[in-house]
């Protein structure tokens, strides 16, 4: 009797221990599949280059920013499948943050963001410099009037263009309404403009009623390469440094789109849809001519910078877009969902020119795209989803690239 009563208040007290061991070890499970789960739903960030994800809400209602948190990734922000990446480093943290492109000689970035924190409601183009305070916004280069999007740098480095409509009205124009399908905006007063790093605007490169966007820049430093609507059709056209000596490139049917040139600067690479059935050709026409385009069908198609030798490279369905060339200019690097059961997640894939040889690279839950390769080959800018915070953000991201 006296060992009983002796031994009851250490049996209590490890009861009480087992029990807070078990609550612990519960938490714990909850949090890892909290962190697991896919808090980003799809993006409808209707700039041209490509769609990030839909979201649930406008996704210019942001939310905090996102803090550099614990995460379920490996301490340098990469999954264990991520070999092509060496010295992963967030440069955003909040907001929406996507096209960051390198400028010719890879000591910046120029970027679009859509922030409310940073007095950017819908989309404005911001200088990365690698040096400023992450506690302010980046500085702003395009007017902060109207939407933008695509921005590129030229070959000077110290101009960058990006389509704008702020010619048209200082406000945002307005999103179009959610449906039963997904479509983007084909706003007809985006032009193409020129400016400094002090946000001056130099030149303007198109001016015309109807949408000019999604200008790129010639690694050879000699032409521009746009999208526009001039022929009745969203088609791929280039024209010189000045604006100068516009020409058609492509011709058929469907939206083409987001083109880079090769590294030689001798082809473009660039996504496009093609409606093939009578019904799919009339709906494409009719939704272009309300300013719509629905971008859930694409595939990478290559050419010449004159359209000829036109050759589609994947055969992958659902959205493959935002392609870039690899420095050999043998393969690209583009952002697909051809894997995913619900339209998401997004991640990043390489492929031969002959389409074979697929390869998956980045293994994000929910969206990476906007990949770009710095001119020396030695990194890659891309956006991603990843780490931020549980909010619905999309930040920008730089590695080290490991052939």
């Amino acid at each position: 009797m006296f060992i009983l009563l002796d031994l009851r208040p250490q049996l209590k007290k490890l009861e009480k221990m087992t029990k807070q061991r078990l609550i612990l070890g519960l938490l714990m499970i909850l949090s890892f599949l909290a962190c697991k789960s896919d808090h980003a739903k799809e993006h409808t960030h209707a700039h041209a280059h490509g769609e990030k994800k839909e979201h649930s809400h406008d996704h210019g209602h942001h939310h905090h920013m996102a803090k550099e948190a614990k995460s379920t990734l490996q301490q340098d922000l990469t999954y264990p499948q991520e070999k092509h990446f060496k010295n992963l480093r967030q440069l955003t943290f909040g907001g929406d943050n996507a096209e960051a492109y390198w400028s010719f000689d890879d000591s910046k970035l120029v970027f679009q963001a859509k922030n409310e924190k940073w007095n950017a409601p819908c989309d404005q183009i911001y200088l990365e410099d690698f040096k400023r305070d992450r506690k302010k916004p980046a500085k702003l280069l395009s007017t902060g009037k109207g939407r933008t999007t695509c921005s590129y740098f030229l070959p000077d480095n110290k101009h960058v263009l990006y389509a704008s409509t702020h010619l048209a009205d200082d406000e945002c124009p307005p999103e179009p309404p959610r449906g039963d399908k997904y479509v983007w905006p084909i706003y007809p007063s985006f032009d193409i403009f020129v400016a400094d790093l002090d946000g001056n605007i130099t030149q303007q490169l198109t001016n015309r009623e109807g949408y000019d966007a999604e200008a790129t820049v010639s690694p050879k430093g000699d032409l521009i390469v746009y999208t526009s609507d001039q022929s009745g059709d969203l088609e791929l056209w280039t024209m010189n440094l000045d604006g100068s000596d516009k020409k058609q490139v492509t011709s058929g049917l469907g939206y083409d789109g987001g083109a880079f040139f090769s590294p030689d600067g001798t082809k473009l690479i660039f996504r496009a849809s093609r409606p093939e059935t009578e019904e799919e050709k009339a709906e494409y026409k009719a939704l272009l001519n309300k300013g719509l385009v629905q971008p859930t069908e694409m595939e990478l198609y290559v050419c010449n910078v004159d359209g000829s030798d036109l050759k589609k490279i994947t055969e992958l369905g659902k959205a493959n877009w935002a392609p870039f060339f690899h420095p050999s200019g043998e393969k690209v690097i583009f952002s697909s969902n051809h894997k995913s059961k619900r339209g998401f997640p997004f991640n990043l894939f390489m492929i031969n020119l002959d389409g074979s040889g697929l390869e998956q690279i980045t293994f994000d839950d929910s969206f990476d795209s906007f990949p770009m390769f710095s001119f020396d080959g030695k990194k890659i800018a891309f956006s991603s989803n990843r780490n931020n915070g549980g909010d619905r953000s999309t930040n920008m991201f730089v590695a080290d690239w490991i052939d």
